[in-house]
């Protein structure tokens, strides 16, 4: 549930609130208040630093300090702190967010909130603010302190447009990030194939997106063999979920390609128990797809956005497929199977080939792809593969919206290692090193050689098993949503 968000104009000292947000930061010299906070400390009698210092503020990025509002009309004053300023002498962008974040999470159960982090960035105050005040609760019988209820964001001038539309897509960016973490929450017992595409459907209809859906007979009969393979095991059978915006007759078309692995046991190459209910995130690249689909509605992208998503739940049974097949895949080309537990690749390069048979300028596909991702990168850095001038755009992008792309070679020499002594390719090389790089470049094979496209590798990053932090809850993260969403937005903008 998002809170209710509106702006103020009023001062900050002047409203009477519940809790009133400041920021705090890092100085060359100590402890410095934030930008929009100079009035709240004459509430103080201007020595709120100092009670801040007694009460162990340190303004490290994140960390949460209350007191008494004191002579202030707010009964809570809430610092968080914003960590130092950049090469700029401003605080970052994506240190606003995240404080907005934490700040959201620790305000569970207050009633009205205002913050003045919006007055050094307003649109990452507002999409951490939503993100952060993110709660996971449907299947909880005691779901605890409901979120904040209100936040009002203190700016310049309420009434100015800039201000308005600001809030306007920052709330809608930071709803499609906590929509693909609903998603991705959602037990697979509930988000099997069929119900991932109805739910699928549901909000893409809702949003005035065209949808189709193919099922199990009509994936035999159009020839997706490695969606038809990957959930071959499973009683619950595949889909492949197509959603449409038409932003206009002459505008970019982009391709969006999302991994909708429902759970992944690794099928008969089977992963070990330690650690497989996380598995639930297989889907997280499709959920992101969806999300961002619906996005591109809200916000109404002048561009023509197709996406295809394929969804299967990888088991092990008496009609799985088997290391040592060989499957059809869609487009005519043969792998050899040789680890049923690479099997996001398979149903991902069906829908690579279906994608680009649309003719677009661009394709970004993202999946939960590899293991070697969270070895080469760790937990919370995106890989980015691809064309080398697209897989720069889009690696930037990542990280200029706080997601943290990282762009990855794709070296000739490796694809070799996919080579097959029955097939077209191999599913994995023989050895071990390189295993990010491997699956981008068997991608590769499936993409149109005129369509510049990135892959977006998120095995970490989409899925939080530790403690929450910034606007990033435990579980779904909802990467790489805003990443895709700035990316449409910079097509729209520069072709």
């Amino acid at each position: 549930m998002t809170p209710k968000l509106a702006l103020t104009d009023s001062a900050p000292h002047k409203l009477a609130v519940d809790a009133l947000v400041i920021g705090v930061v890092q100085g060359e010299s100590g402890l410095e208040l934030g930008p929009g906070a100079e009035d709240v400390a004459d509430a103080y009698d201007g020595d709120l630093l100092a009670v801040l210092a007694s009460l162990g503020a340190t303004g490290k990025s994140g960390e949460v300090v209350k007191l008494p509002g004191g002579k202030l009309r707010a009964d809570l004053l809430v610092a968080v702190g914003l960590g130092g300023r950049g090469d700029s002498g401003a605080v970052p962008a994506e240190a606003i967010r995240r404080a907005s974040g934490a700040v959201a999470r620790s305000l569970a159960g207050v009633g009205h909130a205002a913050t003045t982090l919006s007055a050094t960035e307003l649109s990452a105050a507002v999409q951490g603010t939503v993100m952060g005040a993110y709660k996971f609760t449907g299947y909880k019988s005691a779901a605890g302190d409901d979120p904040v209820g209100k936040v009002e964001f203190v700016v310049a001038d309420d009434g100015a447009d800039t201000a308005r539309q600001a809030l306007k897509g920052a709330t809608a960016i930071g709803e499609a990030v906590n929509t693909a973490r609903d998603l991705i929450n959602t037990p697979p017992n509930d988000l099997f194939p069929a119900a991932f595409a109805e739910r699928a459907t549901e909000l893409g209809r809702a949003a005035g997106l065209e949808v189709e859906v193919l099922d199990e007979n009509a994936l035999r009969k159009q020839g997706f063999g490695g969606i038809l393979g990957v959930g071959s095991g499973s009683s619950r059978p595949p889909r492949l979920v197509r959603l449409r915006h038409r932003g206009g007759k002459s505008a970019a078309k982009v391709a969006l390609v999302g991994k909708g692995i429902t759970f992944d046991t690794g099928g008969i190459s089977l992963k070990p128990a330690a650690g497989m209910d996380e598995m639930t995130s297989d889907m997280s690249g499709a959920a992101a797809v969806v999300a961002t689909m619906v996005l591109a509605t809200k916000l109404n992208y002048p561009l023509e956005i197709i996406a295809t998503v394929p969804m299967a739940e990888n088991m092990p049974s008496g009609t799985s497929y088997r290391p040592g097949d060989v499957l059809t895949m869609y487009g005519g080309t043969t792998v050899e199977v040789l680890n049923t537990d690479a099997e996001g690749r398979l149903i991902l390069a069906d829908a690579m080939v279906r994608a680009c048979e649309d003719g677009p300028d661009y394709l970004v596909e993202t999946s939960t792809l590899t293991g070697a991702q969270v070895v080469a990168l760790g937990k919370r850095t995106p890989g980015v593969m691809g064309s080398e001038e697209f897989r720069d755009r889009v690696a930037q992008t990542s990280q200029a919206v706080g997601e943290g792309g990282w762009p990855m070679p794709l070296p000739e020499e490796l694809l070799g290692e996919l080579d097959s002594k029955l097939a077209d390719l191999a599913n994995v090389t023989g050895q071990r090193w390189g295993g990010m790089l491997a699956a981008g470049l068997f991608l590769q094979e499936f993409v149109a050689d005129e369509v510049a496209w990135a892959h977006i590798d998120i095995a970490g990053p989409a899925y939080n098993s530790g403690s929450p932090w910034g606007y990033t809850p435990k579980g779904g993260t909802g990467v790489p949503v805003r990443t895709l969403a700035a990316v449409l937005a910079d097509i729209a903008d520069r072709g």
